[in-house]
């Protein structure tokens, strides 16, 4: 069963269940998959990788605006945008620890043969693709730069 799939039938589960913020949490994701699926690049094929990569979006996406809610004393709003986050995090593979970032990026970093800050654009282009959806972005920046600095 592909993500879509499972999204479909959690759907159905939090319908019954009566559990709201699940269900609309998952309603949001399935609107954003059906969306990628009949976009011109997936051509009415949509890849787990591709779904991955929708979700990762919006998981940030509601980290973020719960940030910005916080900011502005809204807690309600901000907790309610990190428990769909939480929902949406289901679906995506497990993170790297710290530790398994660290040897990663080392590998990385001795692979390219990086030895300064200059050499960050090279490590970036191959560790951000490896690493793509196993680690956020802004760790993988902050790692390598704590590195080569």
């Amino acid at each position: 069963m592909d993500i879509f799939e499972q999204v479909s039938e959690d759907i159905k589960k939090a319908m019954i269940s009566r559990n709201k913020a699940e269900l609309e949490a998952l309603r949001n994701v399935k609107k954003e998959l059906i969306e990628a699926k009949t976009s011109k690049e997936a051509a009415g094929n949509l890849t787990d990788a591709v779904s991955v990569k929708v979700i990762g979006k919006l998981v940030k996406q509601n980290k973020e605006a719960a940030v910005v809610f916080k900011e502005q004393n809204r807690e309600d709003l901000s907790e309610e945008y990190l428990a769909q986050a939480a929902v949406m995090e289901r679906y995506l593979p497990a993170q790297m620890s710290d530790a398994e970032l660290n040897s990663a990026v080392r590998a990385i970093i001795a692979q390219v043969g990086a030895t300064s800050l200059q050499d960050l654009g090279k490590v970036m282009g191959i560790a951000s693709k490896q690493l793509a959806g196993k680690a956020d972005g802004r760790a993988i920046s902050e790692k390598v730069k704590q590195i080569l600095g």
